[in-house]
């Protein structure tokens, strides 16, 4: 269990505890990876890729290098490119708006909801509006971030994309395992990107991510994209696409994490409600939305005086992290595609206050206890 000991620091994501309980089904796939050497497009790629189709209730799942090529992947596919507009929330991780940029189209920023920390509807309606109004720009796309773990509106957001023609494109890198009304992350847009970074609810032991889909055609196009665009021919490459390849290894240590994921989860979120009872009244809780459950990638509050928070977290061995402390909007390689400081009201205030606790499935009660009192300490403290 996640327990420090005098002087050392609690682990923020407790990967050593995974693997003490995994240890037997890990070892054995990865030793006969070892055993047959096949350790690119080896079985077990295949092997992961239909068992977590048939985990989510999708057609079609697609692996490759990491979650950003994974983006990537998919707006190529679609062909998008030079002149083209990409409407992605501010608030997020970079990797979001750099695959649109490195495909050659633009983003165009739009602010999150102060309620859920998710897309914002109706900023996004007025995005639109005022790109087909200059001209300039085709709008084509739409990624939606579940942000944190929680999936965004897709019934709201296949509204808006359909109404606009736009492909829609759900960057799920957060959020596996989750659900949105009954039906699992995975299924709920045309198009899925998802990464196993090691900290993710689904984690390999490097770099791994996969699209989902139930268009064959989508499916099709994506596995001769990730290998160099290649064609039915061997060494005859009928499109211009990438390396990214998911190693025979990471896909071992997937297929012996997938069967445990509900559990995961669960116990992810056992950790949150704990975390919802006994923290402070003063810090802002994560949002919870009727008929979603979230896969709890990270527990983020909002306070206020958050450096100070952190610096005494950390001199009680506690860990913290800021996700994150720029909107994208305002950081210096994406100033030039946005409308500068206050035009993103809530994703703005979000990366003031911000921060994201321990929560992982080891995560024993008496240490969520003690993190709480912390937090109840300095809190109380802060405001008198």
């Amino acid at each position: 269990m996640a327990k420090a000991l005098s002087g050392e620091m609690l682990p923020f994501v407790d990967l050593k505890a995974q693997y003490a309980r995994l240890k037997p089904e890990i070892d054995a796939d990865i030793q006969r990876v070892l055993d047959h050497g096949r350790f690119i497009l080896g079985p077990e790629v295949a092997e992961f890729e239909a068992a977590l189709a048939a985990h989510v209730g999708v057609t079609h799942v697609v692996s490759c290098a990491n979650g950003s090529d994974a983006l990537m992947l998919a707006l190529m596919a679609e062909g998008i490119g030079a002149g083209d507009a990409v409407f992605v929330p501010a608030f997020t991780f970079t990797a979001t708006a750099e695959a649109v940029l490195l495909v050659g189209a633009k983003p165009v920023f739009v602010d999150l909801t102060a309620e859920n920390c998710l897309i914002d509807e109706a900023d996004l309606e007025r995005k639109i509006a005022a790109l087909k109004a200059a001209g300039a720009l085709t709008p084509r796309a739409i990624i939606a971030v579940d942000l944190f773990g929680l999936p965004a509106d897709y019934q709201r957001l296949t509204e808006i994309a359909e109404a606009h023609d736009l492909f829609l494109l759900a960057d799920a890198a957060q959020s596996m395992g989750a659900e949105y009304h009954g039906r699992a992350v995975g299924g709920l847009a045309p198009a899925t990107a998802t990464s196993f970074y090691p900290a993710k609810p689904l984690g390999c032991y490097g770099d791994g991510g996969a699209l989902l889909t139930d268009d064959a055609a989508r499916a099709k196009l994506w596995r001769s994209l990730r290998g160099h665009g290649a064609g039915g021919a061997e060494y005859d490459a009928v499109r211009i696409g990438m390396n990214s390849r998911l190693d025979t290894l990471q896909a071992a240590v997937l297929l012996a994490k997938l069967p445990g994921l509900p559990e995961e989860i669960e116990a992810r979120e056992r950790v949150a409600q704990y975390y919802d009872r006994h923290l402070p009244a003063s810090a802002a809780r994560p949002p919870r939305v009727v008929g979603s459950t979230s896969a709890w990638a990270q527990y983020t509050i909002q306070v206020a005086g958050r450096a100070d928070l952190a610096a005494a977290l950390r001199r009680d061995g506690i860990p913290s992290a800021v996700h994150y402390p720029l909107p994208m909007h305002l950081q210096s390689a994406y100033r030039r595609y946005g409308d500068g400081p206050g035009s993103l009201p809530a994703s703005e205030k979000l990366a003031q206050h911000v921060l994201s606790l321990p929560l992982h499935a080891d995560l024993d009660e008496a240490t969520s206890g003690r993190i709480c009192q912390v937090l109840q300490r300095h809190l109380e403290a802060h405001d008198a």
